[in-house]
């Protein structure tokens, strides 16, 4: 079998194979001579038709399929013999498909590309020291008691944090418009989920005050025919409510699972579940900065197949869940800014787990499978729930060998210790 390669591309290929004629003669007598047992024809005992016989009534689709096979079997050898890894499958291009000359075709396909590893030295991570401190235990202790907060009414006039119940309705002009009206909708003020200035408007008014809103719609807003419009609403006030938290006691606690301990088991609760997010966080942060370092490191050709495959796989995720029938067909442009960059990522770490020959570490594996199942009740039901299933402890061992990867980064890179509070990292928006 005579093969030749020629480099369209960093990482497309257009390999020329030429099989031998005996190969595809050979392949068809075989075919036709399985066929004897097989089929009957008038005249002749089973078993004993004659190959000119078969090839007269069997020839030409007989021909076909082993093509089709032979095709398939000699651009495997071919690969194989070049030391090619090709990605998804060829494109094929017939040149020469007589039967009794040699078998001659194109294939044409995109292969892994080649990544040297750079020097990551001079990558600059942050690396986060932060101490949970008594007020961020009171904060979400608060948080705690505005979950379950209730709502009064008041005789008085509104303020920042107040609920309001209120009729309203909307105008464009002097026309009313589809979706601008509303009954007994509560609106707390400073919450942020009216229009931009709704809920400023209604700071001051009481129970039974008649007030119009004039507000501008954002440009962006989801209702093409709203957006960027000015409009009025008449809005009716009908109760005020101020928020009425509940007291730190024996209920609220047990709300919270905590039954003897007091507050203080409420506190050290609330310690060791922030100390678990915080992990969670500042881990995930770090991760961040090192992978858009590789990133930025490494200029990687990408495979189309494989960005069209990781597509594939996050338009799935997307509409998992929803009815079948609900969910329209999500263009490739809106995931495919992503897809590459996990394409990419996937290819760079996978690169350096190799030449740094990064063996997983059995023991990471483990220890991270005791902090996911640290916050759920049944630890050992969530552990033999990974371990029976391959799927996801693949994917949580994998998940480990990243984190070796960045490991590896983070003792090659300059890294610096940065002192945040616990808000900075939880929260960095605020």
């Amino acid at each position: 079998m005579q093969v030749s390669v020629e480099a369209t591309s960093s990482i497309e290929r257009c390999m020329t194979v030429q099989v031998p004629a005996e190969r595809l003669t050979e392949a068809v007598d075989a075919r036709l001579k399985s066929l004897r047992g097989r089929v009957r024809i008038n005249g002749f005992r089973p078993g004993k038709v004659p190959l000119k016989i078969l090839r007269q009534q069997y020839g030409a689709s007989v021909l076909q399929e082993a093509m089709t096979d032979l095709l398939q079997i000699s651009f495997r050898e071919a690969i194989v013999q070049e030391g090619l890894q090709p990605v998804g499958g060829p494109s094929i291009e017939p040149v020469n498909m007589k039967e009794g000359e040699p078998l001659e075709y194109k294939a044409t396909f995109e292969v892994y590309p080649e990544i040297e590893v750079a020097d990551v030295s001079s990558l600059e991570v942050s690396r986060y020291e932060v101490e949970i401190e008594e007020s961020d235990i009171d904060k979400m202790v608060e948080n705690l008691r505005k979950q379950r907060q209730s709502w009064e009414t008041v005789e008085r006039a509104s303020q920042d944090g107040d609920q309001v119940i209120v009729d309203f309705k909307g105008f464009v002009g002097d026309e009313a418009f589809d979706g601008g009206e509303a009954s007994d909708l509560p609106i707390v003020i400073g919450e942020g989920r009216m229009i931009p200035g709704f809920e400023e408007q209604l700071k001051g008014v009481s129970a039974g005050d008649e007030r119009e809103v004039n507000v501008t719609f954002p440009d962006d807003y989801h209702v093409e025919d709203l957006a960027g419009k000015e409009a009025r609403f008449e809005v009716k006030v009908k109760e005020v409510k101020e928020a009425r938290l509940p007291e730190v006691d024996d209920e609220f606690l047990k709300a919270f699972g905590v039954e003897e301990g007091g507050v203080e088991k409420l506190r050290e609760d609330i310690r060791e579940n922030m100390q678990r997010e915080l992990k969670q966080k500042t881990k995930s942060k770090i991760k961040d900065q090192v992978m858009k370092g590789l990133l930025d490191l490494h200029a990687v050709d990408l495979p189309k197949a494989l960005v069209s495959e990781e597509i594939g796989r996050m338009r799935q995720q997307a509409s998992s869940g929803a009815p079948q029938n609900d969910v329209p067909e999500l263009p490739d442009a809106l995931f495919e800014e992503e897809a590459k960059r996990r394409v990419a990522l996937g290819l760079i770490v996978g690169q350096v787990i190799r030449d740094k020959e990064i063996a997983l570490d059995k023991d990471r594996v483990e220890a991270e499978l005791d902090d996911l199942a640290a916050s759920y009740e049944d630890t050992e039901q969530v552990k033999q729930y990974y371990r029976s299933n391959p799927d996801q402890m693949s994917l949580l061992e994998a998940m480990v060998l990243e984190d070796q990867v960045v490991d590896w980064v983070l003792n090659n890179a300059k890294v610096s210790d940065e002192k945040k509070s616990f808000d900075d990292i939880m929260e960095p928006g605020k």
